[in-house]
């Protein structure tokens, strides 16, 4: 901060973004939202998209690669929305530069990966952030409210998924690589909907796992969806296009958790958290609760009213943002991301072996 005709002035935060397809400009808009930060620089393998990207937004600095814009003395933190494989490796070389990183999902490849993240993160002091929109939706922040003040009594278990019919990433892009992605619906979208469900009951002790997945349709070139702008390649289907498991927590409470990208079903997409207390039950999409009335005989169905909003800004990355500039709180703290990955990768685990795999 300085000083400039008598006022305080806080210096805008320069900020890279690694990675130009399709959900940069998820990233660069709600970044250049910030009242003091602006993304000035932009990497990609791809010259073109990254171009592209540059002069959508006016971005003066276009890199081709991560390491170069990593470089870039010029640049407090960065943002990285890239291939899983490459999630550790960027995070990890952008900390030790001395940026501040926000990370799209999922986490990595692995805990462990993830573990070297958060170490090389608190060596260097910078704020490293794992970019979970959904726990900023004015229902997931209600939602976490009115658990918080223990509305729906004792949770003693929960249901949490999103089922695409026919909503694969194009075939022959990277999502659809185990290689370069490390798994498919899991990873993509079901990470989403572990990470709020865990988030919404404020419970992060996994101890069992028991889980399956399956690829009944991306091998048949059946399901394909709009989503990914990486180039196309050789037709590679070798990841999950459903998953599901069983979490058992430490506190006795139990959480499954469904995904597809393919799924023969009424609705193009159904997608829900569903809480289950000894006092009120919750469904997330629409929020309601759910509860015994007044008298005998009486169920009501309500929408809860009056309940305060712990970020109004409704935004993951101005939470990193804050936490940069010392305001905040990250609202996605490390050892939860860590929870989360280490629960996908029991997951895996447990498809392969066909048992349950002890976490803790």
């Amino acid at each position: 901060m300085g000083r400039r005709g008598g006022v305080e002035t806080v210096k805008t935060l320069q900020v890279g973004m690694i990675g130009a397809g399709q959900i940069a400009p998820d990233h660069i808009e709600s970044i250049n939202r910030y009242a003091g930060a602006r993304v000035v620089a932009i990497a990609d393998t791809s010259a073109r998209r990254a171009q592209q990207r540059a002069r959508e937004f006016g971005i003066p600095r276009v890199y081709t690669s991560a390491a170069a814009l990593i470089r870039d003395p010029a640049l407090d933190a960065v943002s990285i929305a890239v291939p899983n494989k490459f999630h550790a490796a960027y995070a990890c070389a952008a900390l030790a530069a001395g940026k501040h990183v926000c990370l799209d999902k999922p986490f990595a490849l692995s805990a462990a990966e993830a573990r070297r993240v958060l170490e090389t993160a608190r060596r260097c002091r910078r704020v490293f952030a794992l970019a979970m929109n959904w726990r900023f939706q004015p229902a997931a922040q209600m939602a976490r409210e009115l658990v918080r003040r223990g509305t729906l009594g004792e949770i003693y278990h929960a249901q949490s998924f999103i089922l695409r019919r026919s909503g694969t990433p194009r075939f022959g892009t990277w999502f659809c690589r185990r290689d370069l992605a490390g798994g498919g619906a899991l990873l993509d979208i079901g990470v989403h909907f572990l990470d709020l469900c865990l988030y919404l009951l404020d419970n992060f002790e996994p101890v069992a796992v028991s889980g399956a997945v399956y690829s009944k349709f991306g091998p048949r070139g059946l399901g394909e969806g709009t989503w990914g702008m990486s180039d196309r390649g050789r037709m590679v289907f070798d990841v999950d296009d459903f998953g599901t498991a069983l979490i058992k927590m430490r506190n006795g409470a139990t959480v499954t958790l469904d995904a597809s990208w393919v799924l023969h079903q009424e609705q193009p997409d159904r997608y829900n958290v569903q809480l289950y207390g000894t006092e009120a039950g919750l469904a997330l999409i629409p929020l309601r609760l759910m509860r015994f009335g007044k008298r005998k005989g009486e169920y009501a169905v309500t929408e809860p009213q009056g309940v305060p909003l712990r970020y109004p800004h409704c935004n993951r990355f101005h939470n990193w943002l804050d936490a940069i500039r010392g305001r905040d709180e990250l609202e996605v703290k490390p050892e939860q991301a860590l929870a989360v990955q280490s629960i996908l990768d029991a997951i895996y685990r447990s498809a392969r072996t066909g048992r349950e795999v002890r976490i803790r």
